[in-house]
C-alpha cells in the first residue's frame, strides 16, 4: 500500500483524509480576497503571512480549523493602496495585528464538496461565516510528506467588522464595495 493510500480512508464512498493535525504549509498556499472598486471592476489581495492547523477527527464532523492571518502582511500591488488599507481607515493594524478564523463541524454537501461555519475576527469583532469548500485530495512524498489540498471561499459584509471607510463619488457610487470575497487555496501537511 502506498503512503498516499494510507492517508486517504474511505467514508460513505468517499475518499477522506486520515484523523492527524495538518499543519498548513505557507508556501503553498493562498489566502486572499476580492473587493470592487468603483463598482466597475475587481480588486485582489492576499495576506502573505498566517499560520493554520487543521484538525482531522475520526469523525470527519468533528473536524476543526484554527488559522491567525497577519494584517500587516496585506499586499494588493499598489504600495499606496496597502498602507491605506493597513491604516486606521480600514485593518488598523497598529491596534488589530491579526485576523482569526476558527470552526469546527465541516458539512459535506456533495461529494468532496463542504461548508464549514466558524467565527471570523476581524478589528476585534467576531462573526459567524460560512465557506464553501472543496477537498482537493492527498499526496504523499518522501521528500515532501503527506499533503492534503482544500479549496474554500466566501462573502462578508466589510461593515459588519467596523471596516468602514467609505467615500461618495460625485455620481453617487462609492468608492470600495461592501461586500469582500475570501478566497482560500491551501496545502497543509501531515504533522501527526
Amino acid at each position: 500500500m502506498s503512503q498516499t493510500q494510507e492517508a486517504v480512508r474511505s467514508i460513505d464512498g468517499v475518499a477522506l483524509p486520515t484523523p492527524g493535525t495538518w499543519e498548513i504549509d505557507r508556501s503553498h498556499t493562498q489566502v486572499g480576497f476580492v473587493a470592487r472598486h468603483l463598482m466597475v471592476t475587481k480588486v485582489r489581495g492576499r495576506f502573505a503571512s498566517f499560520a493554520g492547523t487543521i484538525h482531522i477527527a475520526e469523525n470527519p464532523r468533528e473536524s476543526s480549523v484554527e488559522a491567525t492571518i497577519d494584517t500587516a502582511s496585506l499586499e494588493t500591488g499598489d504600495p499606496n493602496r496597502d498602507a491605506h488599507v493597513r491604516s486606521a481607515d480600514f485593518l488598523d493594524v497598529e491596534r488589530y495585528p491579526t485576523i482569526t478564523f476558527s470552526a469546527q463541524g465541516p458539512v459535506q454537501t456533495s461529494g468532496t464538496r463542504f461548508t464549514l461555519t466558524g467565527d471570523l475576527t476581524v478589528k476585534g469583532v467576531t462573526r459567524p461565516i460560512t465557506l464553501e469548500g472543496e477537498y482537493v485530495g492527498v499526496m504523499s512524498d518522501a521528500r515532501m510528506g503527506t499533503r492534503l489540498g482544500l479549496s474554500a471561499s466566501g462573502e462578508i459584509n466589510r461593515e459588519d467588522f467596523g471596516v468602514n471607510f467609505n467615500a461618495v463619488l460625485e455620481t453617487g457610487g462609492m468608492v470600495v464595495g461592501k461586500t469582500i470575497r475570501l478566497e482560500i487555496e491551501a496545502e497543509a501537511v501531515l504533522k501527526d
